[in-house]
């Protein structure tokens, strides 16, 4: 397996531009790059030192309750006393925008894990304004590769572990990603974006040049007969390689990958 630096000018200059774009997404004002907390929300009402009102939940899912002196937008409508946000489909988010003096902060409220919680997302939050670049792997063709996706005869759930100690995320997996690299290899692939596919993995890279927890990848859908490319040079870090307030994902298990994958971004700088 090769891992020779030198690539043809139109593959190296495309990659360029897709991380060029990724490092200038992760890097936005109201990033996850920007988030200064995450707060668990529950039956009782809590206010918080870096978000405006007083929060709470239950199965009628997140309420804030703002003071006389608070006002925020919800969707575009200026809230002032109560909103009631009514139950959260799970890994749904709703931005929630608060101007504190010249700052604009918005504060994500999500359901993850089955919990409703809380992330405010401040633009002159340390974590994003020291942020100095993720290194990458130079972008390298012998990481790309074809492979065959094998679908299930119906989608299955599965249950995978998380960052946080007791959380667990569920997700559909239509079928599983079969390849060669350094030998047959295969990933677990769940829904991605459209018809595309995604997937969790770990290698031999984890923890020594790479997150030891995950890196994520999309891969096309697959033609009528199954064929897709997957691109590892692609690969990238989940926010849980940046900040402690993230709840990402474990791979399942299927997906740790006996072979070095030293493509990609690697451990932040």
């Amino acid at each position: 397996m090769s891992t020779t630096t030198s690539t043809a000018p139109d593959f190296q200059a495309g990659w360029a531009a897709w991380h060029d774009a990724h490092e200038r997404a992760r890097a936005d004002e109201h990033g996850f790059l920007a988030i200064t907390s995450i707060r668990w929300l529950t039956a009782t009402s809590e206010r918080f030192d870096d978000a405006p009102g007083a929060w709470s939940t239950s199965e009628d899912g997140p309420v804030v309750v703002l003071d006389g002196a608070e006002a925020v937008e919800v969707d575009g409508v200026r809230v002032t006393a109560t909103h009631r946000f009514g139950p959260l489909p799970e890994r749904s988010s709703t931005a929630v925008v608060w101007r504190d003096g010249d700052e604009t902060v918005v504060v994500e409220v999500a359901r993850r894990g089955g919990s409703d919680v809380i992330r405010p997302r401040r633009p002159s939050s340390p974590t994003r304004v020291s942020y100095a670049g993720t290194p990458s792997y130079a972008p390298d063709p012998a990481f790309v590769v074809e492979a065959h996706f094998e679908p299930f005869e119906t989608p299955r759930e599965v249950t995978v572990g998380s960052v946080v100690d007791g959380l667990q995320h569920v997700y559909e997996a239509p079928g599983v990603l079969t390849f060669d690299l350094d030998g047959p290899r295969s990933l677990l692939a769940f829904n991605g974006h459209g018809d595309g596919l995604h997937v969790l993995f770990t290698d031999r890279t984890s923890g020594v040049t790479t997150s030891a927890a995950n890196r994520s990848l999309d891969v096309p859908a697959p033609d009528a007969s199954g064929v897709t490319t997957i691109d590892f040079n692609r690969a990238t870090n989940l926010p849980c390689a940046y900040t402690a307030h993230a709840t990402c994902p474990l791979p399942p298990a299927e997906n740790r990958l006996d072979v070095a994958v030293e493509a990609g971004e690697q451990l932040p700088a």
